[in-house]
């Protein structure tokens, strides 16, 4: 065995061991009071094409609630392959990407060539921001109560899904940051050019996104662990579904951003192929809501 191969393999076991550990680490955290309840969210997380365990949580959701129109609205899915909405697109749904970046954009038109061709995707090469978002809806001629909103910018999250109106989508899925605690109502300031600095000046608090969220009739129900995501749900459709209270204190999770990076399986490629309800192994699938 050559030196470099020697190398490669070192490489590879010390990646094996710290996978294993990240696994570890997850596991660990789930044996703790707050998780053993069967309404919690996090014991559901599971990543197909999520940064971390949104695609889980976000199919379950969906099967305590029901979908109906089964659309999606994602803001900044980057290149697509590692987003809230293309596992979603697996399983029969269609929706929007809005991404501001051109080369994000340029490779979504080349690796989803098919999924834009067939209308199952509708991409908007656009900057979101708090004038934009509803005009970009608009042209999209989206229904009202579209099933799923995702907003993950990196910097003005909080002034994009306030200055939604017309649009009252059941479930939202937003970015906080997680360095503030659950008590502190924090949002950074609005500047629509802006994007995020590297820097912890971003988003706003889960608290702040609490408060905003009960303001536009939806309820906080939970967060991933690694302390990236918020999930809400329109307040009319939470009925006795998921853990409560229904609060940033309750909810909150510290950032652990070391779980983002967890692989699972082979790196991401465009799936082109779909769901068969009904096959081996499926009999969950097939009465799913995704």
């Amino acid at each position: 065995m050559s030196v470099l191969d020697r190398i490669k393999k070192m490489h590879q076991i010390l990646d094996d061991t710290f996978q294993l550990q990240l696994d570890e680490a997850m596991a660990a955290l789930l044996t703790g009071p707050k998780y053993q309840d069967p309404k919690n969210l996090n014991r559901y997380e599971r990543r197909v094409f999520s940064q971390t365990g949104e695609d889980g949580i976000i199919g379950e959701i969906f099967r305590r609630i029901g979908a109906t129109n089964k659309l999606f609205v994602e803001c900044a899915p980057g290149n697509g392959l590692e987003s809230n909405s293309l596992y979603l697109m697996t399983r029969g749904w269609t929706g929007l990407w809005i991404e501001a970046n051109s080369k994000h954009a340029h490779t979504i038109r080349t690796s989803f060539s098919k999924q834009l061709k067939e209308g199952a995707l509708t991409l908007q090469n656009q900057l979101v921001t708090a004038d934009s978002i509803e005009p970009i809806l608009d042209k999209a001629s989206l229904q009202a109560e579209f099933d799923l909103l995702s907003i993950d910018i990196d910097r003005n999250d909080y002034w994009i899904w306030r200055s939604i109106q017309r649009y009252h989508p059941r479930v939202v899925v937003i970015e906080y940051n997680a360095i503030w605690p659950p008590d502190c109502n924090w949002v950074v300031e609005y500047e629509p050019q802006a994007s995020w600095d590297k820097t912890s000046n971003c988003g706003a608090s889960l608290n702040a996104l609490e408060l905003l969220g009960a303001e536009k009739g939806y309820q906080l129900v939970g967060c991933t662990l690694a302390g990236t995501n918020a999930f809400f749900v329109r307040e009319d459709l939470t009925a006795d579904h998921f853990q409560k209270p229904s609060t940033a204190e309750n909810h909150y999770e510290p950032p652990r951003y070391y779980l983002t990076l967890r692989k699972a399986g082979h790196r991401r490629g465009v799936p082109h192929g779909k769901e068969h309800v009904g096959d081996r192994n499926s009999k969950r699938a097939a009465t799913a809501p995704l």
